[in-house]
């Protein structure tokens, strides 16, 4: 058998666990994938748009969605001090707890018992084939934002001690270095 489709075949049932087996636990399976990621998203993509982006779906479904997680206590949203327009969403701390009855948790744990080197080669070999998706259809995906070419850092050497900051060139914004391992959905890779 063709190894390529075998691994598509594979991705198919693991994605079954991910989309079907939500439901087990009252919300539907772009609930759950609003959820993950507004848990793990930057302050950038913590938004109503980059959320319709991430999931694939129209803002005004992405809406429903935040409707319906706000609803349930999952979730929260604010309108920005800056601007009176934006509105920032955050996963309240029973939107984390909950969280810990996820359904991928299980392939997290099936994923968490491989050795250092093969949780590696599994995530690269998962990106390798979003990139290469990517470039085919002229788009991009979510990612964190240490590996985004829009991040800089500058390190700042004294007799003491080295600093580094982190800003991210397309917000034009410094960025902690807790946030550089948290997604994006403006992220856009390094071209080799």
């Amino acid at each position: 058998m063709n190894l390529a489709r075998e691994s598509i075949e594979l991705l198919e049932q693991v994605a079954r666990i991910m989309w079907f087996e939500g439901t087990k636990h009252g919300l539907r399976d772009r609930e759950w994938m609003a959820l993950r990621f507004l848990s793990r998203a930057n302050r950038f993509s913590r938004t109503p748009s980059a959320l319709a982006s991430y999931v694939g779906t129209t803002r005004g479904t992405a809406s429903f969605i935040i409707g319906e997680l706000e609803r349930l206590g999952y979730l929260e949203r604010k309108r920005s001090a800056k601007d009176k327009r934006s509105v920032m969403l955050s996963v309240t701390q029973q939107g984390k707890k909950f969280l810990a009855r996820d359904p991928v948790n299980v392939l997290v744990d099936a994923i968490t018992v491989l050795d250092d080197d093969g949780k590696i080669r599994f995530r690269d070999a998962l990106r390798h084939v979003l990139d290469q998706s990517d470039a085919a259809e002229q788009r991009h995906h979510t990612d964190v934002c240490k590996r985004c070419i829009f991040l800089r850092e500058d390190r700042t050497a004294s007799a003491s001690k080295t600093t580094v900051e982190f800003t991210c060139r397309l917000f034009r914004a410094a960025i902690a270095e807790t946030e550089i391992d948290l997604l994006c959905t403006s992220f856009e890779h390094h071209r080799q």
